[in-house]
């Protein structure tokens, strides 16, 4: 149900306010508050006017000017207040369906690894092991214990599988319009975008804009755009402005204002409260094993013993993951995402909530793994590199993991990369299909992983700066559909799927911004 302009403003200003009521933020507030009434310049006559200009000068004004920023980030618009709970966390009756038994099946696969192995999913160490992990808390990677008989709970293909199989119930056998001529793997009816609306929403990537990135522009001069880019990125980060922030990295981030930038517009200040709350995941990470700490150790050991630049990481990723699958706060997104946090209960202890243990709803940490990874780049202090993954998280990397009909969401973002392609390269289209090359089986990993693990990490930022300056994942689609039209020539030539997959086996050396500049803006719509 669609709301007015209006109402749907006060709802969100309700809703806002009520979030950060009970926020730590609230309290620094009224604390500032209290202590301006001792200064001088603070007339009684004139309160509440007196108040507001303090805050505003002393800098609390565009804190809370971020924390609201943030929280429009993050959180849906309003529904209409009629509307049920479910609809918020995804309007589509089929879509929530299919992620309950896409959610059923995961746990059902750690259930009977579970009987199998005859180990519980949650139980409480031993203290003589609790003092060995904290003992090796840094050096985690030095550890080699026998994880032969953990198997990943689902690699990105079968997940795929259950996307080519989403259908609306409302079409009888594809009876759809529009959507008849889609030869794709995807079925299932969502609007998607065409090339001239992707032009208008990233229209700072156009040809005549300066870029980090691009090399040769004929425009402007890299290095005299790189110039100015620092000095106003210096400038942006000095305001301390989370939407400022957000417009100006559009343009990419200059290497040495990256981490700070990426913060501000995360609204992320590792406070030390912060600091505090990481340091009681760490402990219950020390007094409690759960089952899914030997699949993030065997994960990390795969991943990172197979990647030279991971490699160097591994500590951080242990540490990272395994406080991410202790966190509850985390359970806040599953308000706005289709998926439902599995819940399972420490050995012995059944049906008490006290000793619930919610388990992470993607339990493939691979692709978690991968990105983690690259903001160890970036931030070398555990807690905040903690808070800055798990922000990217629930702003953006769960689309990735769950069913639903959300514009960054997975199956919407196979849907407008298989629609570019077969659009704009319909030969190559037609021809993979053909020859049983089907392009979004090569594509999905890409997508699905935000191109992490498949390029260079330089180039995986600069994309990644994208993704937060415009709030949305679009762009992993219209890259991968810019890789394919890159190599057109090449695949044209090939007559299998593992030819295929062997022209586009190594993204290492592509260039981002030229890609994604070329294919959007001088691909003839």
């Amino acid at each position: 149900a669609m709301l007015d302009p209006d109402r749907g403003l006060s709802l969100t200003i309700a809703r806002v306010v009520q979030r950060l009521q009970g926020s730590s933020l609230h309290s620094q507030l009224e604390r500032q508050a209290r202590v301006s009434l001792h200064k001088p310049e603070i007339r009684l006559e004139s309160l509440k006017e007196d108040i507001k200009d303090f805050l505003k000068t002393s800098g609390w004004e565009k804190k809370l000017q971020n924390a609201v920023y943030s929280e429009l980030n993050v959180f849906p618009s309003p529904c209409h207040p009629a509307a049920p709970p479910e609809h918020i966390k995804e309007p589509l009756a089929y879509m929530r369906k299919a992620q309950g038994s896409w959610e059923k099946r995961i746990l059902k696969s750690l259930n009977s690894m579970c009987t199998e192995l005859n180990i519980p999913l949650a139980q409480k160490r031993p203290v003589n092991e609790q003092k060995e992990l904290l003992n090796k808390w840094n050096e985690m990677g030095t550890d080699e214990p026998d994880l032969s008989l953990f198997r990943p709970v689902y690699a990105p293909k079968d997940f795929l599988e259950v996307l080519m199989n989403l259908r609306n119930p409302n079409y009888e056998n594809g009876e759809q319009p529009s959507f008849r001529n889609h030869l794709g793997l995807i079925q299932v009816p969502l609007k998607v975008k065409d090339i001239p609306e992707l032009k208008e929403d990233f229209s700072e990537l156009g040809l005549n804009i300066g870029q980090l990135g691009i090399d040769d522009s004929a425009q402007v001069p890299p290095e005299f755009f790189e110039n100015e880019h620092v000095r106003v990125g210096q400038k942006v980060l000095a305001e301390q402005d989370s939407a400022a922030a957000q417009q100006y990295v559009r343009q990419g981030c200059p290497t040495a204002l990256r981490a700070d930038l990426w913060a501000l517009i995360l609204n992320i200040s590792n406070q030390p409260e912060d600091i505090l709350y990481y340091e009681q995941l760490k402990s219950n990470v020390i007094q409690h094993d759960l089952l899914v700490d030997s699949l993030i150790y065997k994960d990390v050991k795969l991943t990172a013993s197979n990647d030279d630049y991971y490699f160097v990481f591994e500590d951080y990723l242990y540490q990272v993951l395994l406080c991410f699958s202790r966190d509850t706060s985390v359970l806040e997104h599953f308000t706005y995402s289709s998926a439902t946090p599995p819940k399972s209960y420490i050995q012995g202890k059944l049906g008490m909530e006290e000793y619930a243990v919610f388990y992470p709803p993607n339990v493939n940490y691979n692709s978690f793994i991968l990105s983690v990874a690259p903001l160890c780049f970036l931030y070398h202090e555990p807690s905040k590199l903690y808070q800055i993954f798990r922000e990217m998280y629930v702003r953006f990397f769960f689309r990735l993991h769950s069913i639903s009909s959300h514009p960054s969401g997975i199956v919407s973002l196979c849907l407008l990369f298989e629609t570019l392609l077969q659009t704009h390269l319909p030969q190559l289209f037609y021809h993979l299909r053909e020859i049983g090359a089907q392009p979004l089986r090569i594509s999905f990993k890409w997508m699905v992983r935000a191109f992490s693990g498949y390029l260079a990490t330089d180039q995986l930022l600069l994309l990644w700066d994208r993704i937060l300056g415009y709030n949305s994942l679009e762009i992993l689609a219209v890259l991968a559909a810019a890789v394919f039209a890159f190599r057109a020539v090449n695949l044209m030539e090939v007559t299998s799927l593992a030819a295929a997959e062997a022209v586009l086996a190594d993204l290492s050396t592509l260039k981002v911004m030229p890609l994604l500049q070329i294919f959007l803006f001088a691909t003839v719509t």
